[in-house]
C-alpha cells in the first residue's frame, strides 16, 4: 500500500499545482484504513450491483473553536456577511415614507415596526434558529433542502443509492422525541411524487429569489451612498447620479474575479468602522433632537401606528421590511464562517449599531420631517459628512459583493445538484471551497444591474422590488425550518405553533404589504425569478428524463457475458475511462461504442461523477469501486461522489487517484483468498500499470435528447427548443469534465424521453 501511494503522490508532484496536490494529500491518510475495511466487505461481492471498495471511516464531532479563532472568524465575518444590512440605514426611512411627510407618531410606530422587525427576524429567527439547521455547517436554501433529503428519501435527484446513507455526511444523531410523528411524516413525503416536486420548486424558487437579491442588492445600495454626491450640487439630476452609480458597479463587477478572500476580507474594517460610525452618529443625534422616540420600544407604538390609518400603515411595511435586507446572508455564507462566529458578530456588533442609528434618524426625523426623503444624509453632522460619503459608498460595495458571492455560490450548488445549465466555476480561494467565481454569472449580474439602475434610477421604486425578494426567501426558509422542526428535530407541536403566529404570519403581513407595489417595481424580482426557475426547472426535467432513458436502455448482464473476454472486438492496449450518468448496470452507450469502434481498451472503467445533496463528500469516502463482469473481461466500475460544495481535480490528478485506487481495490480482492491468488493479484495490477503507461482515453457519447413523437406539444417545445438552446449555449460536458481534447473520443447517440 505504500508503494502504491508513493508511486501516486509521485506523480502528481509533476502534474499539479500546489492546490490539487493539498487536496491529493488530505486522501493518502486513509489508505490503510481503506484497504481493511475493503477487505471486509468483499463477503458482499457477488453480483454488479454489490459494493468493493467502500470506505467506512467516519469523522468525529466537529471541532470546537478556541475563543481566539471565534472572534478571528466574527472579525471576518463583518466584511463579507454584514455589508447589506448594515448599509439599510442608507434608505428604509427614505422608502417607509416615500410618498408622505410623517407625523411624530407615525415616525415611532415606523421606529417600534423596526426595532422589533430587526429583534424577530434576525435576531431570533435566524442567528437562533435557523443558523441551527445548517448541512454540517453550509447554510442556505440547498443546505436545508440537503438536509431533509437525508431524513427521508425526498430527493428529485434520480441517483441514490445505499451507501450513500453510510457517508460520514449523512449520520448526524437527532432526538427521538416524537418518533412516530416523524416517521409518519416521512412516509407520506416518501410515497407522494407531489410532495418531492414540491420541495424542489419550493428549493429552485427560494434560489432564484437569492439571485434576484443579487441583482438588486448593488443596484439599491450602491444608487443610495451615491446620492449623497448632490450635497456637493443639489441641481445633479437624478440621471447623473445614475450614471456614476453604473461606472460603480461597472467597477465592482470588475473586480469579482480576485474572489471573495481579496475583495471582502479586505473591507472587514470598512464595515466596522460604519456601524461604529452610524452607531455613535445615532446616540448622538439621539442626545441632540429628540430623546423620547426610545419610547418605540414599547410594542405598543405598534398597534397605534397601524390603527391610525391602516391602509397606509400597512403600505408602508415595504418599506420597514427593508430593514432585515441582508439577513438571509447569516445563512447563505455560514460555511464560510462558524455558527458561533455568526451570532457574535450580529449580537455584540452590528444588532446594537443598527437600533442606534434608527433610533438617531428617527430623533432626527421628529424635529425635521421633511427632510424622511434624505434621513440618512440630512441626519449626517456637516464636520463628518464627506467622510461618512466615502465609507458609505465602501459599505454598499462590499454590501454587494456580500450577495454576489452569494449567488456565485448557489448557482454552483444548482449546476452540482443538476438544476442548471453548466457554467465555468473558478474556486477563488484555498481556505473555503465555497468561494467561487462564476464569468457568465457575473456578466449577467452586471447586465442586470445595469439595466435595473439606468431604468429605475430611483431607490423607492427599486426598494419595492427588493422587499418582495427579501420576504420571499424569508417565507420559504421558514416553511422549510418548519419541515425540519417536525421531522428532524421533532420539536413540539406548542413550539412550532409559536413560530408559525409570530415569525410566519408576521412574514405573510410584511410579504401582502411588498405585493401592494408590484406595478412599481415589484414584478421584477417576481418577472426574474420566473425566468430563471423555468431555466432551472426545465434544465433538471430533461436531466431526469434522460436518466430514465438510460436506466430503461442499459445493457443486460446476459449481453455483456456472451460478449467473451474480448468483448466481440480486439483489445488494445490502454485504459478506456467510459464516461456514464448511470450508477447501476452497464450503459447503452458501451453497447453503441461496440458497434461503431472495432477495437476496445484492454482495461475498461465506467466512471460516473455523481453529485450527492451533502454540502462535502470526505476524500477518503469519494470513491466507489466495483467489478463489472468476469475478471478476464478487465472492466470496472468508479463512482466518484462530490458534494454541492466539492472542488473537482484536473483529469491528470485524477487518472493518478483511480488508479492508485483500483490497485488498492486488487489486492484487497485477494486478500479474502479463495476466488483469487495473490499472485494473480499482482499480475492484474502489472497489466493494469502497463495499460496505463499506453495511455489513457475518455469516452463519451455526444447525445441528442429529443422528445419522444407521442409527446404533447408543450413537452416537444421544451425538449426539442429549450433545452437544446440551453445545451448548446452553456458549457459542454467534456469541458465540465475537464477532460483534454487529445484524449477524447465520441460516439454519437440519440435520446428519446
Amino acid at each position: 500500500m505504500e508503494e502504491v501511494a508513493e508511486e501516486v503522490s509521485v506523480r502528481i508532484d509533476d502534474m499539479v499545482s500546489k492546490e490539487e496536490e493539498q487536496e491529493r494529500e488530505d486522501g493518502e491518510g486513509v489508505e490503510e484504513a481503506q484497504q481493511q475495511t475493503v477487505t471486509r466487505n468483499l463477503s458482499r461481492m457477488d453480483s454488479l450491483e454489490m459494493e468493493a471498495g467502500k470506505i467506512s471511516v467516519m469523522h468525529g464531532a466537529s471541532k470546537v473553536l478556541s475563543t481566539a479563532a471565534v472572534m478571528q472568524l466574527a472579525f471576518q465575518s463583518i466584511g463579507v456577511v454584514y455589508g447589506d444590512i448594515g448599509t439599510s440605514p442608507l434608505y428604509v426611512f427614505a422608502s417607509t415614507f416615500s410618498d408622505r411627510v410623517p407625523s411624530k407618531h407615525d415616525i415611532v410606530g415606523a421606529l417600534s415596526l423596526i426595532i422589533y422587525s430587526l429583534t424577530l427576524l434576525p435576531l431570533i429567527k435566524y442567528v437562533f434558529i435557523v443558523l441551527r439547521a445548517n448541512d454540517n455547517g453550509e447554510g442556505g436554501t440547498f443546505a436545508m433542502y440537503s438536509l431533509i433529503c437525508r431524513h427521508a428519501k425526498v430527493s428529485a435527484i434520480p441517483n441514490q443509492q445505499a451507501e450513500d446513507d453510510e457517508l460520514s455526511a449523512c449520520t448526524a444523531k437527532f432526538p427521538s422525541k416524537n418518533p412516530k410523528r416523524a416517521k409518519k411524516i416521512k412516509e407520506t413525503l416518501e410515497n407522494s411524487s407531489w410532495s418531492k416536486t414540491i420541495l424542489l420548486s419550493l428549493t429552485l424558487f427560494g434560489t432564484c429569489m437569492v439571485v434576484g437579491d443579487g441583482i438588486l442588492t448593488p443596484c439599491i445600495s450602491v444608487l443610495s451612498a451615491v446620492d449623497g454626491i448632490r450635497k456637493m450640487d443639489a441641481a445633479l439630476s437624478k440621471d447623473v447620479v445614475a450614471l456614476i452609480s453604473v461606472a460603480v458597479l461597472v467597477l465592482l463587477f470588475s473586480v469579482q474575479r480576485f474572489g471573495t478572500d481579496k475583495v471582502g476580507y479586505t473591507f472587514a474594517p470598512a464595515i466596522l468602522f460604519w456601524c461604529l460610525f452610524i452607531g455613535i452618529i445615532g446616540i448622538s443625534n439621539l442626545i441632540r433632537h429628540d430623546s423620547t422616540v426610545v419610547k418605540a420600544f414599547n410594542p405598543i407604538y405598534i398597534t397605534s401606528y397601524l390603527k391610525r390609518n391602516p391602509k397606509e400603515a400597512w403600505i408602508s411595511l415595504g418599506g420597514v421590511v427593508l430593514c432585515i435586507t441582508g439577513t438571509e446572508a447569516m445563512f447563505a455564507d455560514l460555511g464560510h464562517f462558524s455558527v458561533r462566529a455568526i451570532q457574535v458578530a450580529f449580537t455584540g456588533l452590528v444588532y446594537p449599531c443598527l437600533l442606534c442609528a434608527y433610533l438617531g434618524q428617527a430623533a432626527y426625523l421628529s424635529n425635521f420631517p421633511d427632510h424622511v426623503a434624505d434621513a440618512f444624509y440630512k441626519s449626517t453632522p456637516e464636520s463628518v459628512y464627506w467622510p461618512m460619503f466615502v465609507i458609505a459608498v465602501l459599505a454598499s460595495i462590499i454590501a454587494s459583493q456580500a450577495m454576489i458571492s452569494a449567488t456565485f455560490a448557489i448557482v454552483k450548488q444548482s449546476m452540482a445538484l443538476g438544476c442548471f445549465p453548466r457554467v465555468r466555476v473558478v474556486h477563488t480561494s484555498h481556505k473555503h471551497g465555497g468561494q467561487v467565481y462564476i464569468p457568465e454569472i457575473n456578466f449577467l449580474l452586471m447586465f442586470a444591474c445595469f439595466m435595473v439602475t439606468a431604468s429605475f434610477r430611483e431607490t423607492s421604486k427599486i426598494g419595492n422590488a427588493y422587499g418582495i425578494a427579501v420576504v420571499a426567501v424569508m417565507i420559504i426558509t421558514s416553511s422549510l425550518l418548519i419541515l425540519i422542526m417536525l421531522m428532524i428535530w421533532q420539536t413540539s407541536v406548542a413550539v412550532i405553533a409559536m413560530f408559525v403566529l409570530v415569525v410566519f404570519s408576521f412574514e405573510l403581513l410584511y410579504f401582502s404589504s411588498v405585493l401592494y407595489k408590484f406595478s412599481e417595481g415589484g414584478y421584477l424580482p417576481l418577472t426574474l425569478a420566473a425566468l430563471l426557475f423555468f431555466v432551472m426547472y426545465v434544465w433538471h426535467y430533461v436531466q431526469s428524463k434522460r436518466h430514465a432513458f438510460e436506466v430503461e436502455q442499459k445493457v443486460s448482464a446476459e449481453y455483456l457475458s456472451g460478449l467473451g473476454s474480448n468483448l466481440g472486438v480486439a483489445r488494445v492496449p490502454g485504459v478506456g475511462l467510459l464516461y456514464t450518468e448511470l450508477t447501476q448496470g452497464v450503459p447503452a452507450i458501451f453497447r453503441h461504442f461496440l458497434t461503431n469502434l472495432p477495437a476496445m481498451h484492454s482495461v475498461l472503467v465506467f466512471v460516473s461523477v455523481k453529485y450527492l445533496p451533502v454540502s462535502n463528500v470526505p476524500a477518503e469516502e469519494r470513491f466507489l469501486l466495483r467489478r463489472v463482469g468476469p475478471e478476464d473481461h478487465g472492466m470496472y466500475r468508479c463512482i466518484v461522489r462530490y458534494g454541492y460544495r466539492d472542488r473537482r481535480v484536473g483529469s491528470e490528478v485524477f487518472e493518478c487517484l483511480l488508479m492508485g485506487q483500483l490497485k488498492s481495490f486488487i489486492r484487497a480482492e485477494a486478500m479474502e483468498g479463495g476466488c483469487r491468488e495473490k499472485a494473480e493479484a499482482e499480475e492484474e495490477i502489472r497489466f493494469l500499470e502497463r495499460s496505463c503507461a499506453a495511455g489513457v482515453v475518455y469516452l463519451l457519447g455526444h447525445s441528442e435528447v429529443r422528445a419522444s413523437k407521442n409527446s404533447s406539444l408543450v413537452k416537444k417545445v421544451v425538449v426539442d427548443y429549450v433545452y437544446d438552446f440551453l445545451r448548446r449555449n452553456f458549457r459542454q460536458g467534456l469541458v465540465d469534465l475537464q477532460i483534454p481534447n487529445k484524449n477524447l473520443m465520441q460516439v454519437g447517440m440519440n435520446y428519446t424521453v
